[in-house]
């Protein structure tokens, strides 16, 4: 492949990670002069976040695919929207995701869907249930002109391995459904997940995740001139991995997939976590993130990592990857952000929920102009409706301030600025009353099935400006009146405990920022805020305790 006459070669640096924060399980594609990349948001709605670039170094969350209508109440703590597989073919993007239902034991309830659009922005098409035989399902799209799918087959019988090989199966989308025959095409004895499926240099070549995603997770591949195999695996133990390298700034490196930029080259993306430490061990609180890497084939045709070794690399350069690269050098990657409430519609780009979207009516913009009111909901404990916005936390070094305006009246009713895991690890700096102590703030703190509060602060009365710091794995509060200084709130909390890496529960997401409100009695009780603004220390180094 060659450069367009009018194109001239230039080189850009990327930053990895390229998109921090929660942003798990990267499906790359390029389409012309447009890169692309979906992630899995698991029981948060909207569901698989979709980013464009046009040099690499400059990520926009452009939208979901699942969005409107999209529900996932009921969904465990990291259960939801796993692994999505982004592609295009035949004028088409095509979107392949699984929505794990349970995941108890030996026993996953998944089920398989397909939905397709014409423009990346929708509107994508109704889904088609490709079935539950696993999970990790990609799409392959083989030069001949039929279409498959690849995925994890999962065994629940106890005595027989869960990950029980790769298996492919043909999509007929004349008929919207699969053959209904898949062939084991690859199995090892070790754990193998995430495959994704190329046609390069005349072989069929399989991508592997590896050793499970936490620290051992790694890249493998194998190849065959035959799509049904044999495979060969790889000699070396990996492509891509951080097993063998504690101290490397970017764990858990796997889960990839390849682009070729329009000069020939080869880019591998893959999640990676960024680890804080707490007494010397690590914990992954920002979750696990997506990188760039440059890669090529070896004299043997094996895939290797360009620069050589199999550590990912924080900073890599990259020629020519599109027409905008020129303009990449000098342009500032911008984090954080502010919201006054003042559009008409929350920005969904920025703010999460959990399983289904917060009706309008519950998050309010109208009620009172420049204010998002927010109707209190479940408790933090429920699956079905809790009343939060959460934005992803994308550096170990954070600070997010808010203004808040509320009159609990009730023990059971609750609003403040939330530091969120999952229903198991949460810190809540909240708002609430008490008879004995009237209007007051405590942090409470739920850890595991454990939940802790502390001693009640005094708060002026009138509306409050409320205040999170994360430094590391150490989370520090204030508070402030309308027009007082701040004023800290006692107490350092540990913010460690909010990561995947904590306690002994299957946890796969990441640590938000976010405003909730709570309302146990459903009395229609509401709290109302203003100028939610969080900013980052951009850093790439671990912070400690």
């Amino acid at each position: 492949m060659s450069l367009s006459p009018d194109r001239t070669p230039c080189v850009v640096s990327i930053q990895n990670p390229v998109l921090r924060g929660f942003n798990p399980d990267p499906s790359f594609l390029r389409v012309g002069d447009d890169y692309y990349l979906a992630t899995s948001t698991f029981e948060y709605h909207p569901a698989v976040r979709l980013h464009h670039s046009t040099d690499l170094v400059h990520w926009e969350t452009i939208g979901h695919a699942l969005d409107d209508g999209f529900d996932l109440k009921g969904i465990p703590d990291s259960g939801g929207v796993w692994a999505p597989s982004l592609s295009h073919a035949d004028g088409m993007f095509w979107l392949a995701y699984s929505v794990v239902r349970t995941m108890d034991g030996d026993d996953k309830d998944i089920d398989n869907y397909l939905v397709t659009a014409t423009d990346i922005g929708g509107p994508w098409s109704a889904p088609v249930h490709l079935g539950s035989r696993g999970f990790d399902f990609s799409f392959f799209h083989d030069p001949d002109g039929s279409h498959w799918i690849v995925g994890v087959q999962w065994d629940q019988r106890p005595e027989y391995p869960s990950f029980s090989g790769l298996v492919i199966e043909q999509y007929l989308p004349e008929e919207r459904r699969c053959a209904g025959e898949a062939r084991l095409i690859y199995s090892e004895d070790s754990l193998v997940e995430g495959p994704n499926l190329y046609v390069i240099d005349g072989w069929y070549r399989l991508l592997i995740a590896a050793g499970g995603t936490g620290w051992n997770h790694g890249i493998t591949s194998a190849r065959s001139r035959s799509l049904f195999g044999p495979y060969e695996r790889d000699p070396r133990p990996a492509v891509l991995t951080t097993r063998d390298a504690p101290g490397e700034p970017l764990q858990k490196a796997g889960h990839g997939e390849l682009v070729q930029t329009p000069a020939g080259g080869w880019l591998l993306a893959h999640l990676a976590s960024r680890p804080t430490m707490h007494l010397g061990e690590r914990y992954s609180t920002l979750g696990r993130e997506t990188c760039l890497q440059a890669v090529r084939f070896d004299e043997d045709g094996w895939l290797r990592l360009r620069d050589g070794g199999h550590h990912p690399q924080t900073v890599v350069a990259i020629e020519d990857v599109g027409p905008d690269a020129s303009r990449a050098a000098g342009s500032p990657v911008h984090r954080g952000f502010a919201d006054e409430f003042d559009q008409p519609e929350l920005d969904r780009r920025r703010w999460s929920t959990l399983r289904a979207a917060v009706p309008g009516d519950v998050a309010d913009l109208r009620a009172r102009p420049g204010w998002l009111r927010l109707r209190g909901g479940h408790s933090p404990s429920s699956v079905f409706d809790q009343s939060m916005l959460v934005t992803r936390v994308e550096e170990h070094v954070s600070t997010v301030e808010i203004v808040l305006d509320a009159a609990p009246t009730s023990p059971r009713e609750a609003a403040g600025l939330i530091a969120w895991y999952d229903r198991s690890g949460w810190i809540w700096l909240q708002l609430t009353f008490d008879a004995e102590h009237g209007r007051h703030l405590r942090v409470v703190q739920r850890d595991g099935t454990r939940t802790t509060r502390s001693e009640p602060v005094a708060v002026p009365a009138g509306p409050l400006r409320l205040r999170a710091e994360l430094s590391g794995p150490e989370l520090r509060f204030a508070v402030a009146g309308a027009e007082s200084e701040w004023s800290a709130v006692p107490g350092v909390w540990p913010a460690w405990t909010l990561s995947d890496d904590h306690g002994d529960r299957l946890r796969f997401t990441g640590l938000f920022f976010g405003v909730r409100a709570d309302d146990l009695d459903s009395r229609g009780w509401a709290a109302d805020f203003d100028r939610f603004e969080i900013g980052f220390a951009v850093s790439t180094s671990a912070s400690s305790s």
